[in-house]
């Protein structure tokens, strides 16, 4: 099984869905990964791969299993925000202005 779809597997399990629901909420044929996990697909597109990562809130570069630098991100969004709803730029940049207030009054 490729690492990418471990990857993408493990992020469902941390956030209590399985790849089915994750699909169907990115709006990404199921067959896709299946295909891929089976490896009658060498690759997934570069949309999908987007949608995934966006999805989770990590980067492209750690489904391919890379580092993560935006699972620091999404903990700190669980963190501040609950696991519950989705955190959108808007609210995430306001959480990041008020940060930078809160620095720069010291």
């Amino acid at each position: 099984m490729p690492e990418m779809y471990d990857r993408i597997e493990k992020l469902c399990k941390e956030k209590g869905i399985n790849i089915t629901l994750m699909c169907k909420e990115c709006k990404i044929p199921r067959a896709s990964l299946s295909d891929y996990k089976k490896g009658r697909k060498k690759s997934l597109s570069a949309e999908t791969l987007a949608k995934i990562a966006g999805y989770f809130a990590v980067s492209v570069d750690y489904l391919y299993g890379g580092s993560n630098s935006a699972s620091v991100e999404r903990e700190l969004k669980v963190a501040l925000f609950g696991g519950d709803g989705e955190v959108t730029d808007e609210m995430w940049e306001e959480v990041k202005r008020y940060a930078r207030y809160i620095k720069e009054k010291k």
